[in-house]
């Protein structure tokens, strides 16, 4: 099984794909238009980002926020053995195109290991374990196997057991709160709002104020959360809470329950 380490992000062992594989269009999150296949001119030769600590200074916002989930280290180190799209520039077409497979089932290894810890979900613990056997398996194919996959119907037939075990986890945690599944929460003033338990799944809170509010075993699964102000909010508990949605938004030593959130 992929350790916890190996889903975290380690761009030394990566050929800085996601500065290369992706498209970027200029706007708040992106200073530049960049066509998919082309280098970021922010990419230096070691494949590090030379405006790394300066990002959202310089207009990458987006670049901060953005988490493969180890799937670069994967996709470098292990489906091509090492070699770089510089070194090797015939692999560079299918290096970039398994890039977004790897991460969405990098990103679904994150979440049934997740799930796997909450206590509530105990019951559903030997089917996620097979999950994420059989994910970890497809993530060690090869390029064409990689291309070849359907993740969008492995992707299907994985969540209706994160959903269920979100749900018992928030059910033991005193009951399940508000649906705000996929809510368009834009902007929305929820301050000191009750939002224990709640199902925030694929919500969109950006610049909501969420100050002082109780998310206490709130499932934030996929909620856009940039710019939400979540200071003095109590995210003790929170379910399937990542590293970038915290990056993304506004949180400080009031912030109860706050994961420490290392450099990107």
């Amino acid at each position: 099984m992929l350790s916890t380490e190996q889903l975290r992000a380690d761009c030394g062992r990566c050929a800085g794909l996601c500065c290369v594989a992706p498209a970027f269009a200029r706007s708040s999150d992106f200073a530049i238009d960049k066509p998919a296949g082309r280098p970021c001119p922010n990419l230096a030769e070691d494949f590090r980002c030379g405006i790394h600590d300066r990002l959202p200074e310089r207009g990458f916002p987006g670049c901060v926020v953005f988490d493969c989930f180890g799937a670069g280290q994967q996709v470098t180190q292990v489906t091509f053995g090492g070699r770089d799209w510089r070194g090797t520039p015939g692999i560079a077409g299918p290096m970039f195109a398994v890039l977004p497979v790897m991460r969405q089932l990098h990103e679904l290894l994150w979440y049934v290991t997740e799930a796997l810890e909450l206590p509530a979900a105990r019951r559903l613990h030997p089917k996620l374990r097979a999950a994420l056997a059989e994910t970890t398996a497809l993530t060690a194919g090869t390029p064409e196997e990689l291309l070849a996959l359907d993740v969008d119907a492995h992707r299907r037939r994985v969540n209706p057991l994160l959903q269920k075990a979100s749900e018992l986890a928030r059910a033991g945690a005193g009951g399940c709160g508000p649906d705000h599944r996929g809510a368009q929460l834009i902007g929305r003033r929820l301050r000191g709002a009750d939002l224990r338990g709640a199902n925030l799944r694929g919500a969109l809170l950006i610049g909501a104020d969420l100050r002082g509010a109780d998310l206490r075993s709130a499932d934030v699964t996929g909620a856009d959360l940039r710019g939400a102000d979540l200071r003095g909010a109590d995210l003790t508990g929170v379910l399937f809470l990542t590293i970038t949605q915290l990056r993304a938004a506004v949180t400080d030593a009031t912030t109860k329950g706050r994961p420490a959130v290392p450099s990107p």
